[in-house]
């Protein structure tokens, strides 16, 4: 067997029964109305202009920011795997926890995104209260707020919008004012650069073909775009998908080793490492993106999840989306590199309490969270 499906097979050997962790169907209730979404909000959306959701574990000012990110830089430094890609990847995966959690995989990761275009793809955390499935989400703004100023909204979404087959996708303010997955990433890409422009799209459960169906939809049209335009994949656009590693804890319906302690931390972590270094290590195809999909969820019944990684749907969308971009653009296939990996526990917190930042959720060897760090590149040209 292939070494990376072997790994992920070896994960799936260690997960509980298939349904073990699972937040039910979706309601048949009417979804929450805009006003009650963005009275939830740290700071709400307006006219043309997104908000902020999360303003707890998020920067929202510019002096925020600015320390978040010189403090992300400072040691300890995450769990790293072999050499570091050159800057101006294709992609990247990167986590959304809180800042004071995950602040140095997130910049040791987004610090490789050099493009000024990024299509962000996102968890859809309450896609069950929109009752959402089987479509991507874009939002309708013009331009999203971030601590160090306005990131406008590429006028590429538009031209997606209009290559995407019927019933692919559709635009939502409401869902995209309910989600904090995607702005934790926009706020870092934002303060390393200036002039970045965004699309944004959260995608909510789907089964795995549908999954392919609409990431080689995304994939075709992107490549169409940047054919267009005479971007090249990396340089001018990339791609930066939203995923936190495992939730571990009784309030995750996630205890396969055991309540909590050292050993049981051990062993999550390993799991965690076990997908880092197989499917999310080498070729970016549709194998690798199955294996995920079939170890975080049921295939048969993907609102349920086998493993209860933030990033079930948004990290096999993403990945078969860029593989479908490279193939369409006549690139050779992406390769997948592990970068960085650390945990809620595993690390001392950056210290940004100091400076108005907090925690969304508490951290401690009985409820923890992953924060996993990825690439996607070009192989390597052959030496002459």
């Amino acid at each position: 067997m292939n070494p990376r499906l072997a790994a992920a097979a070896l994960a799936l050997s260690l997960l509980p029964l298939p349904g073990a962790a699972t937040a039910g169907p979706v309601p048949a209730a009417a979804p929450p109305a805009l006003a009650e979404v963005r009275a939830a909000m740290g700071i709400p959306s307006a006219d043309d202009m997104r908000g902020q959701r999360d303003t707890v574990g998020f920067a929202s000012t510019a002096a925020q920011m600015a320390r978040v990110w010189e403090l992300a830089g400072s040691p300890p430094a995450p769990e790293r795997f072999g050499s570091r890609p050159a800057p101006g990847v294709a992609g990247v995966i990167a986590p959304h926890d809180d800042y004071l959690y995950s602040g140095r995989v997130a910049r040791e990761t987004l610090s490789l995104l050099t493009a000024r275009t990024v299509v962000l793809v996102g968890v859809f955390h309450k896609y069950r209260a929109f009752g959402a499935r089987d479509q991507l989400v874009f939002d309708p703004y013009r331009a999203w707020r971030a601590p160090d100023g306005e990131i406008p909204v590429a006028a590429l979404r538009e031209e997606l919008l209009a290559a995407l087959p019927a019933g692919f996708a559709v635009q939502d303010a409401a869902m995209h004012d309910a989600e904090h997955s995607l702005e934790s990433l926009a706020y870092w890409l934002r303060h390393a650069r200036p002039d970045l422009e965004i699309v944004p799209i959260l995608v909510p459960a789907a089964s795995f073909p549908r999954l392919e169906a609409l990431g080689a939809a995304l994939g075709r049209a992107l490549a169409e775009a940047m054919t267009r335009h005479g971007w090249r994949l990396g340089r001018d656009v990339a791609i930066a998908i939203s995923a936190d590693a495992v939730h571990y804890g009784d309030d995750f319906a996630h205890v396969p080793f055991g309540a909590g302690g050292i050993e049981t931390y051990r062993q999550a972590v390993a799991r965690d490492l076990a997908l880092l270094r197989g499917p999310l290590a080498g070729p970016v195809d549709s194998a690798a993106a199955h294996a995920l999909f079939a170890t975080f969820v049921d295939p048969e019944a993907p609102d349920q999840y086998r493993l209860p990684w933030c990033g079930r749907f948004s990290i096999p969308l993403g990945m078969l989306a860029l593989a479908e971009t490279a193939r369409a653009l006549g690139l050779p296939p992406l390769e997948s590199r592990p970068l960085a990996y650390a945990t809620s526990v595993g690390q001392p917190e950056l210290p940004v309490r100091e400076i108005g930042l907090g925690a969304t959720a508490p951290a401690n060897l009985y409820h923890f969270v992953g924060q996993p760090g990825v690439a996607f590149v070009l192989p390597a040209a052959p030496e002459p």
